[in-house]
């Protein structure tokens, strides 16, 4: 009897498993043991984000947890668990299905695109209490779009103005519990948008009896939202027997790593229940893990009940788009 599930290949840029490698003054680590060891190791840092102006792009980027050092990371990291402490995962799923639901409703031919972008992260600002979650959404958008360093400075000028606008709608609060709030709101904008869309491309190939959790499970594992993250090296270290020096820069490949065929049998075999490194572990693990696989859950959940999917079984593999690296 042969296997129903498909084969998803990986995508052209995504690195072999092997030993690091150095290219371009950066180290590529791409075995998932390796990844681990360096995502677990304190001494191997996030690039930290300078402080800026009160209220813009640079202003949020230096004081959300997610660029900050390990002398203000648990603070701030601690910001945001309790912003999510008033988001239960089943609250976020129903909410999610419910204005799925609805939207659908109102326009069958809503796209599966619009739904993922829009939905999360309405969702989850009306549950951290912001006035208008519908003028969220775009403006959520638009710091997401710049949010990652390198954007053209007019991006950056229109984040400015939607980082303005989003703490002008957000509960008062401290700066640090306003920043980890549209923090969570930006990391529930692309990478759980970009999950949903996976998922819906690929559900058509999964046996109906898979739940959408485990369907989601495997497709952050084989087609991974944020394919890579950076570290700093803090000291002289060893990573997969070479030596890294200390301000060495390390890009962990969680496409290739979620891969590894010395970690899962069949590597490119859609089936549930494998190791998942794509929400990262240690100190920058993802606090709100279980928040963005409720709100997804919830989308897909009625995506597949509706069958809005595309009709046909997905033979390209992932989207053969750049990678996209987590800083």
């Amino acid at each position: 009897m042969s296997d129903p599930t498909p084969l998803i290949p990986p995508g052209p840029d995504t690195p072999a498993c092997g030993p690091p490698t150095l290219d371009g003054g950066v180290w590529s680590v791409t075995r998932h043991a390796d990844v681990c060891a360096v995502l677990t190791d304190p001494d191997f840092r996030v690039p930290e984000a300078a402080p800026g102006p009160p209220n813009t792009l640079a202003w949020l980027r230096g004081t959300v947890a997610r660029f900050s050092g390990p002398d203000r990371h648990p603070a701030r990291r601690a910001a945001a668990v309790a912003a999510l402490a008033d988001c239960p995962p089943d609250g976020l799923r129903r909410d999610a299905a419910r204005l799925t639901a609805e939207e659908l409703d109102r326009d069958p031919l809503a796209g599966s695109a619009r739904l993922a972008r829009g939905v999360p992260v309405r969702v989850l600002a009306a549950r951290l209490g912001l006035a208008d979650p519908a003028a969220a959404v775009p403006a959520v958008a638009v710091v997401a779009a710049a949010y990652q360093p390198g954007a053209a400075p007019a991006a950056v000028r229109r984040a400015d103005w939607a980082v303005a606008t989003l703490v002008a709608i957000s509960p008062a609060g401290p700066p640090e519990a306003l920043a980890n709030r549209i923090g969570l709101l930006v990391q529930a904008c692309d990478a759980t948008a970009a999950l949903i869309g996976a998922a819906a491309r690929y559900a058509p190939a999964v046996p109906p009896s898979v739940p959408t959790a485990a369907l989601l499970a495997e497709v952050l594992r084989l087609d991974p939202p944020v394919r890579a993250t950076r570290r700093i090296a803090a000291r002289p270290a060893r990573v997969g027997g070479q030596a890294v020096p200390s301000g060495a820069e390390l890009v962990l490949r969680f496409d290739a790593a979620n891969r590894d065929p010395a970690a899962v049998t069949a590597p490119d075999r859609f089936a549930p229940g494998r190791s998942v490194l794509t929400f990262g572990a240690g100190a920058h693990g993802c606090p709100g893990e279980r928040h963005a696989l409720a709100l997804a859950t919830g989308v897909v959940d009625v995506l597949r009940e509706r069958r809005a999917g595309p009709a046909t079984r997905p033979e390209s593999g992932p989207a053969r788009t750049r990678p996209a690296v987590s800083r």
